[in-house]
């Protein structure tokens, strides 16, 4: 089976009731054009899409293929990820952080608050933002919500 466009997301009310299959797309593979994937319940899929995939990458629940009762959906499974937490008393390091980040091509989100920023793990990574002045970090799995992504760019690439 080959899908070629994202349908919409399971959250949507059309697909509710539907029976749900997922495949798996890692987060670093969620900006590319093409996979070939075997779904949890074991159906193979070649998954070719357009440019825009390049700048809107799938998301948790994208629908990939839907028939009478049943959706082919993504999931973006949990990834290992450092949540950097600036203390507000040191506002002045959150440049600094972006900056560290953003120079090794990594991967940005913001957290849950406007001085908390989530970035993919890496070991160097971790012990540089570690020893910054008034900044905390802490190693933890969870997904990637690329709705608050700060980067232009979502890949793996790392130097």
């Amino acid at each position: 089976m080959i899908c070629e466009n994202v349908l919409g997301n399971i959250s949507e009310e059309r697909f509710h009731g539907f029976h749900i299959d997922f495949v798996d797309i890692e987060w670093y593979e969620a900006f590319k054009k093409l996979h070939k994937k075997v779904t949890f319940g074991g159906v193979e899929i070649g998954i070719r899409l357009g440019n825009d995939i390049l700048v809107r990458g799938l998301r948790q629940g994208d629908v990939l293929w839907y028939g009478e009762d049943e959706v082919i959906a993504v999931n973006i499974p949990e990834a290992e990820m450092i949540v950097v937490d600036v203390q507000p008393d040191h506002p002045r390091m959150i440049p600094k952080v972006c900056y560290e980040i953003g120079n090794r091509h990594a991967a940005l989100l913001y957290g849950d608050t406007p001085y908390q920023f989530i970035t993919p793990y890496n070991e160097p990574v971790f012990d540089m933002l570690g020893k910054l002045h008034g900044v905390s970090v802490r190693k933890e799995k969870q997904k990637m919500d690329f709705d608050k992504r700060i980067s232009a760019s979502v890949n793996a690439h790392t130097h």
